[in-house]
């Protein structure tokens, strides 16, 4: 029997709270409870749970994303922290659960999360949070690159962007092999 991860995704402030910087909204805010089920879930079948978070360091020449989004989850500010419902079952669980900051959309991508998830005998990622169309997306890219197995849950994934939503879903299982549930 493989070994699931679930890996929780930038569920922050800036993404989802209605003024939060760069916010799916109520789209974002509606995967809260699946989200959180899904932490209590796998924290009681003592399995692993990762949240990785972007962070970014105020008006960065050098980040990609300054030139393509607003400032958004930048470090030392409100709007990096986790949001509702899934901030209090972090602070419940945390010293149970991995938790890192990521620099790319990719929680894979300049972290040791592989090695992390490869320790722990782990096949198989299970992927929440925002923005499905851009680092849940490039996070999934780089699981599948690596030969991890992978589920999305539809109702555990969101965006600010309803066309990338959708079409992300559709990539995850036609491309990536990923069960959608």
């Amino acid at each position: 029997m493989s070994k699931k991860a679930l890996i929780v995704i930038d569920y922050t402030y800036d993404f989802v709270a209605t003024d939060g910087n760069l916010t799916c909204g109520v789209p974002g805010q509606a995967i809260e409870g699946t989200i959180t089920s899904l932490i209590e879930q796998f924290i009681k079948q003592q399995e692993v749970v990762v949240f990785a978070n972007d962070i970014h360091f105020e008006q960065d020449p050098f980040h990609p994303e300054t030139k393509l989004f607003p400032p958004h989850n930048i470090i030392g500010t409100p709007g990096r922290d986790l949001y509702g419902a899934v901030k209090d079952a972090y602070e419940k669980y945390k010293d149970q659960v991995i938790s890192f900051d990521k620099t790319r959309y990719s929680a894979f991508a300049g972290t040791n999360l592989d090695i992390l998830l490869r320790a722990r005998n782990i096949s198989e990622v299970v992927l929440v949070g925002v923005c499905t169309d851009i680092c849940v997306l490039h996070t999934a890219v780089d699981a599948y690159n690596l030969g991890y197995m992978i589920t999305v849950p539809k109702d555990g994934v969101a965006s600010f962007n309803a066309v990338g939503h959708d079409w992300a879903l559709q990539h995850f299982q036609h491309t990536l092999g990923a069960t959608i549930l």
